[in-house]
């Protein structure tokens, strides 16, 4: 079997949602989806306080474990309420989720800010999955290629172009989460292509191998169809994911990808 130079990841982003119980039951759903190794990967990400039990139950099985965020704090100490990119690592954690657009509207969390959390996530081994993307008024004035271009320039200008050698971009058009509104599998194609054009500027092995995800509003209704654009690599989903008949048939469309 050739595996793709590029393994399409579908994340779930369970955000602030599900019982301990209802994380567990999906979790064996999902896990008689994923029985063997895939030319995809799957990823979780449930709340920080199911990371420990979710982890135990992923142990023996292909799916990978992520967590929703980390502290900006280079190392351990007297932070509270913070959590560390090595505990992360402690309960099994491979990926985090890095400046989600609910992270920057209602946390306040700045591109600077995101960046100094990229570089910590690197540091404790996590593969970063670093969120850009324009609100509906930055939309609407033409102002995407700025919003995102500038957004990935704090980072590169942080870390540096090597830093995304083992990294995920995730394009979440603002505008379409959570609204059932998506961008068309053209115009996320479009945008797509500017974020690996704008690493091929700096690195083009880089940016060839650089898997970059559309994170708006993906259902298993537009999933095929999204992901047969050439750059789009994979989906982090929100709602979906809480379902697991809606989440497998996503995966699924990724592993018929083209």
């Amino acid at each position: 079997m050739i595996v793709a130079k590029r393994p399409p990841l579908i994340a779930g982003n369970w955000k602030m949602h599900g019982a301990l119980n209802d994380s567990a039951e999906l979790v064996s759903m999902l896990k008689k989806v994923v029985v063997e190794p895939k030319d995809a990967q799957m990823l979780l990400c449930p709340p920080f306080t199911h990371l420990m039990a979710v982890g135990k139950w992923l142990k023996e099985s292909n799916i990978l474990l992520g967590a929703q965020n980390l502290s900006h704090q280079p190392s351990l100490g007297a932070y509270t309420g913070e959590v560390h990119g090595s505990m992360l690592k402690d309960v099994g954690c491979s990926f985090v989720i890095i400046g989600h657009s609910e992270r920057r509207q209602f946390y306040g969390e700045t591109d600077v800010l995101v960046a100094q959390k990229f570089q910590v996530a690197k540091a404790a081994g996590l593969i970063p999955i670093l969120c850009v993307g324009e609100t509906l008024e930055q939309h609407q004035k033409g102002k995407t290629e700025l919003v995102v271009v500038g957004q990935m320039m704090a980072v590169l200008k942080m870390a540096g172009v090597a830093a995304f050698s083992d990294a995920v971009i995730a394009y979440e058009p603002v505008w379409a989460i959570g609204t059932g509104r998506t961008a068309t599998p053209s115009q996320a194609q479009k945008v797509h292509a500017l974020i690996r054009a704008t690493i091929g500027e700096h690195d083009a092995t880089i940016s060839s191998d650089l898997r970059i995800l559309y994170g708006g509003s993906v259902k298993n209704d537009n999933a095929s169809e999204l992901f047969s654009m050439d750059d789009i690599d994979g989906g982090l989903v929100g709602g979906a994911s809480l379902k697991a008949e809606k989440f497998a048939a996503i995966f699924q469309a990724a592993l018929v990808r083209k």
